[in-house]
């Protein structure tokens, strides 16, 4: 039984880690306005049938008084319908300040939080931005969660979003 032990062991090591992880650059393009806000954005998972699968990330105006940021969250249309109005804001972990002009990378791991309970499959990535006195725009990306090898995926804004892209390692 001795004997067998070393090869047991070496078998557990040399097998592949299960875990994905997932990366997403979000690109907040400079637009030539009067005017310029920040936009709100929101990115979370979607299953094939449209309903959430899990919220990503949240960025909204952080510095207004007594969260006044927080009330403008309901021109993030879709997301606000699958799952903002159900949100107390700020949510640890995902909600944050907006950002500036230019490329913004995020990083998940697949060992913890929403995509640690994400079942293998076929799922979008959405991400959705709103500027006050601006527009407002949804981009989709699909992409398959815990499949073999990498995957990339884009998807081109065309005015309150840039191209938005996506990992799957």
């Amino acid at each position: 039984m001795h004997k067998l032990l070393p090869f047991a062991i070496s078998s557990l090591l040399a097998a592949p880690a299960m875990a994905t992880d997932l990366t997403i650059k979000i690109e907040v393009p400079r637009l030539n306005v009067a005017e310029y806000h920040r936009p709100y954005v929101a990115v979370w998972i979607e299953r094939p049938d449209q309903t959430l699968a899990g919220n990503l990330a949240i960025w909204y105006d952080l510095k207004k008084r007594d969260n006044e940021g927080a009330k403008w969250l309901k021109d993030l249309r879709q997301w606000w319908r699958r799952s903002g109005r159900d949100l107390q804001m700020p949510v640890d972990g995902i909600s944050g300040a907006t950002r500036t002009v230019g490329e913004h990378t995020l990083s998940f791991s697949g060992e913890k939080g929403v995509l640690a309970k994400l079942p293998a499959g076929e799922y979008q990535l959405i991400v959705e931005a709103a500027r006050e006195g601006g527009g407002r725009e949804v981009l989709k990306v699909p992409f398959q969660w815990a499949s073999k090898g990498e995957q990339n995926a884009k998807a081109q804004g065309m005015n309150e979003l840039g191209l938005v892209s996506i990992s799957v390692k």
